[in-house]
């Protein structure tokens, strides 16, 4: 009977801690305080308003010296004070975990909560925040308790006081539990809200910094004079709202100037759309442009936005456009004259605010003459008009687009081709490239695909490039062909490699210093031709 009274007398000693409150802090009066919290969250969704109360509690109710409210960033997989007090900001500033960082880290990684009755004896309290740098507070405890929605661990609560009485201790860690559990849903909506918001702006706005920096024009490859010209006609109209025309041939980048007017613009942050009038039926292409209505045709089962309504405030590019019917070059001009039109099937104006930036390969002033084209359209496209030259006129420049070409379907393909030959550059420089530089590309894709030693040779490129500047020799398609092609490559890469030397290129080649003179006089090939710095004549080919 005796030790069932001593038992009686444990809970009642439990209780006393909790209902007599002899030591001066009486948890019952925080129950009124929990009712009117939950009173809060469940009439407002505002996280800062019930922060401010549970923050409040923790200092003057329980007597908390130091208390925080951290949150998880799963996109960042960092955890970071969101609301505190005793700390100062750059303390605050300090308070960033890893899941499983420290107890605060812990207790994320876990969702299940951490006490720690003596934070000096407790090695996973790593004082993140320094704010115990002078060895002050480390006899006092710390407990972290997760808030927790649908099994989903958002952030933490953590405090920090001495205690004298342990069970105390196991109470404000369950009261906060509870307040925790209380304020998760409010929380995950605040992360939906502004966490994930700001992150996705913030990985907009990266998104938009990189399209920039690729259509900027000093980064269109070329360096040569009639590059530099377009570079300044670009500079200039892109400051402006003015209608754009960009002509030249089929391959030669008319889209990427097109772009790179659009993100050099002040409408830089608005839409960039893109419409190939040639790539669509005509009886589709109104559509396209200008939008539809609901029951305008058969299958028009709702309203439809065109092209020009997508691109509104920023730039519609509408290559080839010398391919648009009669009609509907019509109702171009009406756009560009008003800036609005009329939805297919619908009477109600539409009215947008773009630049128009046109192109085409073909002659306009000779449709005119054969009334394919309107004259007033064209002249209204014709405000600034950009040429661009072919490949074939900017020779200079297809080493450093080769270059490009190299590097990009290398890092595509993860493959390491690092240079080209000689040779080949030889046939590159030599071709006239009907394709411009949209040819090259695939070329030099093709090439990498072909190459095995991390060098794009001379047999790695088409049969129609199978030619050298320098020798006059012109290699076909065959056996035969393709075994004189390898020759031509070895026997200039060992004299590369040796100065000219062909005593030495005759040893590398396994040939005698007769048949390779031999070898060289049916190519033609001056051995005087390589007898100078590889560094100073190839750069980064050598």
């Amino acid at each position: 009977m005796g030790r069932n009274m001593s038992a009686s007398g444990d809970v009642d000693d439990d209780l006393e801690d909790f209902s007599h409150c002899f030591t001066g802090e009486c948890r019952i009066n925080v129950l009124p305080t929990l009712y009117k919290v939950s009173q809060v969250i469940a009439e407002s969704e505002d996280l800062e308003h019930s922060l401010d109360i549970i923050l409040t509690i923790m200092r003057k109710r329980l007597k908390i010296t130091r208390g925080a409210v951290t949150l998880y960033d799963r996109s960042t997989e960092t955890i970071s004070i969101h609301r505190s007090f005793g700390l100062s900001d750059v303390e605050k500033s300090r308070g960033v975990y890893s899941p499983g960082e420290g107890i605060t880290g812990e207790v994320v990684e876990s969702g299940v909560p951490i006490m720690a009755p003596h934070i000096a004896d407790d090695s996973r309290f790593l004082d993140r925040t320094r704010a115990h740098g002078d060895g002050a507070g480390l006899n006092a405890s710390f407990f972290c308790v997760p808030i927790t929605h649908a099994k989903k661990v958002l952030g933490a609560i953590s405090a920090e006081r001495v205690y004298h009485n342990r069970n105390l201790l196991k109470q404000d860690m369950e009261l906060m539990a509870t307040l925790g559990s209380m304020i998760a849903p409010a929380v995950e909506l605040y992360m939906l809200e502004n966490v994930d918001k700001v992150r996705l702006e913030n990985e907009n706005r990266r998104l938009r910094s990189e399209l920039k920096q690729k259509y900027k024009p000093e980064n269109i490859i070329g360096n040569s004079k009639p590059m530099q010209d377009i570079y300044q006609l670009i500079e200039k109209v892109s400051a402006t709202k003015a209608t754009v025309l960009v002509l030249g041939e089929s391959g030669v980048g008319k889209e990427l100037v097109a772009s790179a007017i659009h993100y050099s613009s002040p409408a830089a942050d608005g839409p960039f759309v893109v419409f190939n009038c040639a790539a669509l039926p005509e009886s589709i292409v109104e559509s396209e442009l200008f939008g539809h209505e609901k029951g305008a045709f058969t299958g028009a089962v709702a309203q439809r936005k065109g092209r020009f309504e997508m691109a509104d405030g920023g730039t519609i590019f509408l290559d080839e456009v010398g391919e648009l019917s009669l009609p509907l070059q019509a109702k171009l001009l009406r756009v560009l004259q008003q800036k609005t039109f009329e939805r297919v099937g619908g009477s109600k104006p539409v009215r947008v605010d773009l630049r128009i930036i046109a192109a085409t390969n073909r002659d306009l002033p000779d449709m005119i003459a054969k009334g394919n084209f309107r004259e007033d359209l064209f002249y209204r496209l014709n405000v600034f008009p950009i040429t661009i030259p072919p490949l074939r006129e900017r020779s200079s420049d297809v080493i450093l687009l080769a270059d490009h070409f190299v590097m990009k379907s290398a890092q595509e393909m993860s493959k390491e081709v690092k240079r080209i030959s000689t040779p080949a550059l030889n046939m590159l420089m030599a071709y006239h490239w009907p394709g411009n530089v949209r040819e090259l590309e695939n070329v030099i894709e093709r090439a990498v695909i072909l190459a095995d030693d991390g060098v794009i040779h001379g047999y790695n490129l088409p049969p129609s490039l199978q030619t050298s500047a320098e020798t006059g020799a012109s290699f076909g398609c065959g056996l035969e062909a393709k075994i004189q092609a390898v020759e031509y490559e070895m026997i200039v890469e060992a004299l590369k490699n040796h100065n000219g030397n062909t005593t030495e290129a005759a040893k590398e080649l396994g040939l005698t210093r007769r048949i390779l003179g031999l070898r060289m006089e049916k190519y033609n090939i001056n051995y005087k031709t390589y007898r100078r710095s590889a560094a100073g004549e190839t750069g980064s080919h050598s």
